[in-house]
C-alpha cells in the first residue's frame, strides 16, 4: 500500500488512533451491517436507469472507506458476480480492522489502497462505476478537490452515492464544537479532550441548544470515536440544499459540475425534502403557491421545516436520465426496504374506498395524504417483484369484470402516478428493467 501524501495531518491523526466508525469484527460472525445508499437495487433504480445487472466485471470505489462499512456490504452482495471493490483510505489503523471483517467474511473481491482520495487519479485505478464516499468531503481541507478527484475517475455513467453533514440540522452541534474549542484551548493530548468534553456534556443546563436536540445525535454515546467525530473533529463543515445545488448542479458554462443529485435520506427517502410532505396531512392555506415554485426552492424551505435532517444522502449522476422511469411497460416494480407484499400494501390503500387517506409509515415516520387513485389496490396486488408493469395490466385486464372498455397501460399508468410517487418517495417502490434480471440470470 502506497503512502498518502495531500492529507489534513490532524484529521489523519485522528483516525488512526480512533479509528471510525467504532466496531467490533467479530460482529461479522452475527449480522451484515448495511448501509442505506449502497443496497444495489437502489443504486441500479437511481444511478443506472434500473438496467443494471452488476455482471461484467462491475466497478467499485469505497472512497474515504473507514472501518468497511460500505466496502463490506457492497462486497457481500456482489460475492460471486466478478466484481471489483476499491478500498481507499489514509488511516492504517481504518483498514486494519476493515480487512479483519473482509476476512471473516471469506470476502475476496477487495482491493486496498492506504492513500488519500484526492490522490485517486494518479493511482492508476482506471475508472468505477460506482463511487461510495459517506462522511469524507466535508473534512476535507477543498471539498470540491475532493469530488473533483472522484469525478475524474467515475465511469461516464457511472453514479456516486454522497453523504455529507447537514446545516440545519447539525446547528446546535457546531455550538457545541464552539464550546469545547474554547474549553479545550492549549489542551493537545487527545484523551484529555475527550474527558474535558464528556465533563461539559454531563453538565449542560436545560437551555443548551445540544441538550434540546441531543436526540438527533447519537455518536458522542457510541464510544470515544463517536465523541471526537461529532464534537471535536478538527475539520468540519456543512452545506444546506442550496449549497449543495449551487456546488453541484451549477452548469459547467458557469463554473459548476452541471450534476444531477437526487436526495435519498437514511430510511425516509426523499421525503424529508418534499415540502408538501414536511407541511403535514393538513397543510397550511399558502401551499398551493409554495408547491408551484421550482423544486429547488421547495426542498430548501422543506429542509428549513423539517429542521432534523442533520445528514444530506444523495445520488450523482452526469446524466439527469439515470433514475428508472415511470410509465415503461418493461419496468418491474417490487417493494423494499421492509418485509412488504402486494396483497398486504393492497389492503392499506383499499381501506379507503378510493378517497385520499393519511399514509402513516412507521419505519420512516413519515405522515402524508395520499391519493389511492380508483386502481391503486388492484395493481398493488399484482405486484411480485417478477411481473413487469405490462404483465400486472395485461393480468389486470385479464381479471376485469366490468361492462366498460378496460383500461389501456396509459390509463393505467395515470391512474397508478400517485400511488407509485408516496412508495417511491420513501424508496419502498422501486424499479428495474427486464433486462437486468437478464443480465443476472
Amino acid at each position: 500500500m502506497s503512502e498518502p501524501s495531500n492529507y489534513l495531518q490532524a484529521v489523519r491523526d485522528q483516525y488512526e488512533a480512533l479509528p471510525y466508525p467504532a466496531c467490533d469484527p467479530q460482529d461479522e460472525h452475527r449480522r451484515l451491517q448495511r448501509t442505506w445508499l449502497e443496497d444495489l437495487a437502489m443504486i441500479n433504480h437511481h444511478g443506472h436507469a434500473g438496467r443494471q445487472g452488476f455482471r461484467g466485471g462491475y466497478r467499485v470505489l469505497v472512497a474515504g472507506g473507514g472501518t468497511g462499512d460500505a466496502t463490506i456490504f457492497l462486497a457481500e452482495q456482489l460475492r460471486d458476480h466478478g466484481a471489483r471493490i476499491v478500498h481507499l483510505d489514509i488511516s492504517r489503523s481504518s483498514i486494519a480492522i476493515a480487512q479483519e471483517r473482509a476476512r471473516i467474511r471469506k470476502l475476496d473481491n477487495i482491493t486496498w489502497i492506504h492513500d488519500s482520495l484526492l490522490n485517486a487519479p494518479s493511482l492508476g485505478l482506471g475508472t468505477f462505476d460506482y463511487i461510495s464516499c459517506a462522511g469524507v468531503l466535508h473534512h476535507l481541507e477543498d471539498p470540491d478537490a475532493g469530488l473533483r478527484a472522484l469525478l475524474a475517475v467515475l465511469a461516464p455513467q457511472g453514479v456516486m452515492g454522497l453523504m455529507v453533514y447537514g446545516a440545519i440540522g447539525r446547528t446546535a452541534v457546531y455550538q457545541m464544537q464552539s464550546l469545547l474549542r474554547m474549553v479545550n484551548e492549549g489542551v493537545t493530548d487527545r484523551q484529555q479532550q475527550i474527558r474535558n468534553a464528556r465533563d461539559i456534556l454531563e453538565r449542560l443546563p436545560p437551555g443548551n441548544w445540544f441538550q434540546r436536540a441531543e436526540g438527533l445525535h447519537k455518536d458522542h454515546r457510541n464510544g470515544d470515536a463517536g465523541l471526537y467525530d461529532l464534537l471535536l473533529h478538527p475539520k468540519d463543515r456543512a452545506y444546506t440544499v442550496g449549497e449543495l445545488y449551487d456546488w453541484l448542479c451549477t452548469p459547467a458554462s458557469a463554473g459548476g459540475h452541471g450534476l444531477h443529485l437526487v436526495f435519498s435520506d437514511v430510511q425516509r427517502g426523499r421525503t424529508p425534502y418534499q415540502l408538501q410532505i414536511v407541511m403535514g396531512p393538513k397543510p397550511p392555506a399558502v401551499q398551493q403557491a409554495l408547491l408551484e415554485q421550482p423544486v429547488r426552492r421547495q426542498q430548501e424551505m422543506a429542509e428549513l421545516m423539517i429542521g432534523n435532517l442533520i445528514t444530506h444522502s444523495f445520488y450523482v449522476t452526469r446524466d439527469g436520465g439515470q433514475v428508472a422511469p415511470y410509465g415503461d411497460p418493461a419496468y418491474i416494480p417490487f417493494f423494499f426496504h421492509e418485509p412488504m407484499n402486494g396483497e398486504s400494501v393492497a389492503k392499506v390503500f383499499a381501506a379507503s374506498r378510493g378517497a385520499p387517506f393519511v399514509l402513516t409509515h412507521e419505519h420512516s415516520g413519515m405522515k402524508f395524504m395520499v391519493n389511492p387513485g380508483r386502481y391503486g389496490p388492484q395493481i398493488l396486488r399484482l405486484i411480485d417483484g417478477q411481473r413487469s408493469f405490462g404483465d400486472i395490466f395485461q393480468q389486470f385486464r385479464a381479471e376485469w369484470t366490468g361492462r366498460a372498455t378496460p383500461p389501456d397501460d396509459a390509463a393505467l399508468f395515470a391512474d397508478f402516478a400517485t400511488v407509485y410517487e408516496a412508495l417511491n418517495s420513501l424508496d419502498r417502490l422501486l424499479l428495474r428493467h427486464r433486462q437486468a434480471d437478464q443480465q443476472t440470470g
